[in-house]
């Protein structure tokens, strides 16, 4: 099948913070060049304390967050404690790599607090996994949403701090790049809670960049 049928969803951020870690996505789904979806959702929660951010083929990428949101429970259930983040990528990076010749189009961030602290690993389509210490962006927004980040991001940033990073991360990237765009979902995950801002606080902000 051609890949251009598939709905492909594009652009997302990562930031690791000295609190916690902060995913954003935008929220639009394109089947070549037409505008497929406006309200495309890229975040998922993975466990309670982690979450997973998707760039490219929507199906695949619902494909493995099933499949990791099953092995997390199971986890959990037999260990009595939840799954790293470490444990999760590479996970899924044994999926992606077994699928090298018939491969899933996806690029992921998974991010998260586990008993080792705030942590954010990005996956490519063959399983290349790598964990990302500052910030890291996926998609094809990405250039854009870098310029921002080298720029913007300092070591001792703060989960609030990085909201507002992200979001204006997005907000250059949604301006330039015609896959990306719509509006922008942001969760904050700390070591007590996992939270997806409200889309009134999150348009607020944005809206304050222009």
């Amino acid at each position: 099948m051609d890949n251009d049928k598939h709905f492909k969803g594009t652009t997302t951020v990562g930031v690791v913070c000295t609190d916690g870690v902060v995913l954003a996505t935008e929220r639009r789904a394109t089947m070549g060049n037409f505008i497929a979806s406006k309200t495309a959702k890229k975040i998922y929660q993975v466990d309670d304390l982690v979450g997973m951010t998707t760039a490219g083929s929507v199906g695949d990428a619902q494909q493995l967050m099933r499949f990791i949101s099953v092995e997390s429970k199971l986890y959990k259930m037999r260990r009595q404690e939840p799954i790293t983040i470490k444990g999760i990528t590479t996970l899924l990076a044994n999926i992606l790599s077994g699928q090298r010749y018939y491969p899933l189009m996806v690029q992921l961030l998974v991010g998260g607090v586990d008993k080792k602290g705030p942590g954010i690993y990005s996956l490519d389509a063959l399983g290349g996994n790598i964990e990302e210490t500052k910030f890291v962006s996926t998609g094809s927004g990405s250039p854009m949403a870098y310029g921002l980040l080298e720029d913007r991001y300092h070591a001792d940033m703060n989960t609030e701090e990085a909201v507002d990073l992200a979001i204006r991360a997005l907000h250059t990237a949604m301006k330039r790049d015609s896959a990306s765009g719509e509006g922008i979902d942001v969760v904050v995950i700390t070591k007590d809670q996992y939270e997806r801002l409200d889309s009134e606080e999150v348009k607020r902000k944005r809206d304050l960049l222009n």
